[in-house]
């Protein structure tokens, strides 16, 4: 971000003496080290918040795709299942019905009684 070499530093705090006096230094220096640990730790919470978005985000798309392919796949299963059904239905039909060659049968009468052996 900043490139601070060791002068500037250095000059920063000749300047810091000179304008601030040695007595209120070590004050400032530890308010100024306090602001400087709040906005880095406010950085790294941010940057956290972030990435955890970016994580949940990607989460979501996961559970997206796999709803997808979920879909797809049930939507698989049910044509192969209309499929099988249609093909089990057009062999019970095909075996149900009687040839087309072959000759009617005749039953017996039901109006004769039948006959006993003496």
């Amino acid at each position: 971000m900043f490139d601070v070499g060791f002068g500037e530093l250095l000059l920063i705090a000749v300047v810091a003496l000179v304008v601030l006096g040695p007595e209120r230094l070590p004050g400032t220096a530890r308010t100024l080290g306090a602001l400087l640990r709040r906005a880095r730790q406010g950085w790294a919470n941010v940057q956290a918040e972030v990435e955890r978005e970016l994580e949940l985000e990607e989460l979501k798309k996961q559970a997206r795709d796999a709803a997808t392919q979920t879909q797809a796949a049930a939507a698989d299963l049910r044509r192969g299942l209309d499929e099988a059904e249609h093909s089990i239905r057009k062999t019970a039909e095909t075996a149900a019905a009687p040839p087309a060659d072959a000759a009617p049968t005749e039953k017996p009468s039901t109006d004769e009684p039948p006959r006993s052996a003496t």
